[in-house]
């Protein structure tokens, strides 16, 4: 992950598999219909304290909380940061439904059940189309991509640090990237990072 220091590297993806037991404890959570949006200020020095706390009331997901923390835990020592924002939500819905650039320096995101986040590459998209640039029109009519296939795809468990406008030197180049389109019959989890 390292990798997203170097100037030509606007994402890193860390390539994972999920435990079965944590699937198994996010997939019996999940059929609960749970409403979950939790958002905090991690201090880095006391991970596992704080995330205790915060998932006080989710005994069941001891695997899910393990695993936040050493995401956690990664990010801190990668970034050198005291404290992290943390964000983990359940949603039926897509989040940013438009393609995006984030104005903070770089995100980390991961789903852990559903959909994986949706980006483009650099040189497959217009920036002069993107956002309000677009003249209210969709991702898909305004030309800001050309072709659907280009989309590509976080898998599901893997770990995704994206670039954003905010990071020195990337100016107007930060990752694009969208939620994925929402699925009625699908929910997804889905937690951030991010510099605070």
């Amino acid at each position: 992950m390292t990798d997203i220091y170097a100037q030509d590297i606007n994402m890193c993806i860390w390539k994972r598999e999920l435990s079965a037991e944590l699937l198994t404890d996010i997939e019996q959570y999940l059929q609960g219909k749970p409403n979950l949006s939790i958002t905090k200020i991690i201090k880095s020095d006391a991970i596992n304290q704080e995330l205790n706390e915060i998932l006080k009331d989710f005994p069941n997901l001891a695997a899910l909380r393990d695993n936040i923390a050493e995401l956690i835990d990664m990010f801190s020592c990668l970034f050198d940061l005291k404290q992290v924002g943390f964000r983990l939500n359940v949603l039926e819905h897509a989040m940013c439904p438009r393609f995006h650039v984030d104005k903070i320096p770089c995100r980390l995101i991961t789903t852990y059940s559903g959909n994986g986040t949706q980006w483009l590459s650099h040189d497959r998209v217009n920036r002069d189309k993107l956002g309000f640039k677009s003249q209210g029109l969709g991702d898909e009519q305004s030309g800001f991509y050309l072709n659907a296939d280009d989309i590509q795809i976080v898998t599901t468990g893997h770990v995704a640090l994206l670039k954003g406008e905010l990071w020195q030197g990337n100016e107007e180049a930060g990752l694009v990237h969208r939620s994925p389109p929402a699925s009625s019959d699908e929910k997804r989890l889905v937690m951030t990072l991010d510099f605070v």
